[in-house]
């Protein structure tokens, strides 16, 4: 069974946890920082952390085969980049690519 981490707390990030929780084939679903409709879902467990390295150990603990990201900072910090350097897999853009929608002034040059 495949276990996601799932990044953020608004309506995107409870969306992708409701349907990922319909998939026989999902184990946990991680949700950080989540939400309290995240929070109300069966099989799906909130966890409250925020920071890049935090985040990469918890989801090497926890055996995450899948994470997603909607949280706009931890994207332009580079979470991407550090999950893929450690082997995991993520979806989202890179830190370079992330700045397009990070910095007006970036997609402006």
């Amino acid at each position: 069974m495949l276990n996601i981490l799932i990044i953020g707390a608004g309506g995107r990030e409870h969306a992708l946890a409701w349907k990922f929780a319909q998939d026989v084939r999902v184990g946990q679903i991680f949700v950080a920082p989540g939400n309290a409709g995240t929070a109300a879902m069966q099989r799906v467990r909130n966890i409250p952390l925020s920071r890049v390295e935090d985040l990469l150990t918890f989801a090497q603990k926890e055996n995450v085969g899948l994470t997603f990201v909607g949280a706009e900072a931890l994207l332009v910090e580079g979470i991407v980049d550090t999950f893929r350097a450690a082997g995991l897999v993520i979806f989202g853009p890179d830190r370079q690519a992330a700045q397009l929608e990070g910095s007006k002034r970036f997609a402006k040059d």
